[in-house]
């Protein structure tokens, strides 16, 4: 049995990149995940099938985040496909209960300096980076089971100042890091944790046009302490372990994952 056999597991934005191989992580560590989509079905159902064929429970569930009734969309996708997965944990015979809850769904117009960076733009990250996490979360805290795992994925653009004069991005992050820290000792009494993770350059769907520049890959290499560009497995076993009862004296903290970025 995995380390997280009868746990339930909600990962926003898990049909892709990193998001993907925290639902793939968790799925192997016996967690029934919930792969949220935000309009790419058919890469969250692909995720699924992974999950499954590798002997994990799964289903996806979709909604775009950062548009006006995002959260109950998504928690009524949850009604749906946790109402008749097999090895749901119920409270009640009427309600599930979620164990682990990873915030990974972000966005980031990337190469847009503070110059050129539009009301616009500003509002649509400040949207899914920040508002949604927190408008999710409200919504499945009266569902989160005692001694559950809040996990945000966060940036180690937020101790980092970007060369480029993009900043939109790391405040979005830096309040996902507030919120972590603050929600950490609310939510103490009942045993739920919470806490981020500092993702470094990961090479994702999202950075692989950057990643391509021969340039650009140097120079990330180059920053790095470990010498590599990151892979989504990085990131996704420091968030098993975060889910995993190991961590279970962690809190309100943020661990970087990031491989040593500009030490």
């Amino acid at each position: 049995m995995g380390i997280l056999s009868g746990k339930t597991a909600l990962v926003t934005g898990g049909s892709r990149g990193i998001g993907r191989g925290i639902a793939e992580r968790l799925g192997r560590d016996g967690a029934l995940v919930a792969v949220h989509y935000g309009s790419n079905e058919a890469a969250a159902e692909e995720t699924v099938a992974g999950i499954v064929a590798g002997g994990g429970r799964a289903f996806a569930v979709g909604a775009e985040l950062g548009v006006d009734g995002d959260v109950e969309k998504l928690v009524a996708g949850l009604d749906a496909g946790l109402g008749t997965a097999p090895g749901a944990r119920r409270e009640s015979a009427e309600e599930w209960a979620l164990d682990i809850l990873v915030h990974n769904a972000g966005l980031n117009f990337m190469g847009r300096p503070i110059e050129v960076l539009t009301p616009e733009e500003f509002d649509r990250m400040i949207a899914v980076n920040v508002k949604a996490p927190f408008f999710l979360t409200q919504a499945l805290l009266p569902r989160m089971r005692e001694g559950g795992r809040i996990i945000n994925i966060s940036s180690v653009s937020t101790r980092v100042a970007s060369s480029g004069g993009s900043i939109g991005y790391p405040l979005t992050k830096g309040a996902l890091d507030v919120f972590s820290r603050t929600l950490a000792k609310y939510l103490g009494p009942r045993g739920i944790t919470v806490n981020a993770v500092g993702v470094g350059f990961t090479h994702t769907d999202m950075t692989a046009d950057a990643l391509a520049d021969p340039a650009h890959w140097e120079s990330t290499v180059s920053r790095t302490a470990l010498g590599r560009v990151g892979r989504a497995a990085d990131i996704a076993d420091a968030v098993a372990f975060l889910a995993s009862d190991d961590a279970r004296w962690i809190t309100g903290t943020k661990v970087d994952v990031s491989g040593g970025v500009s030490l």
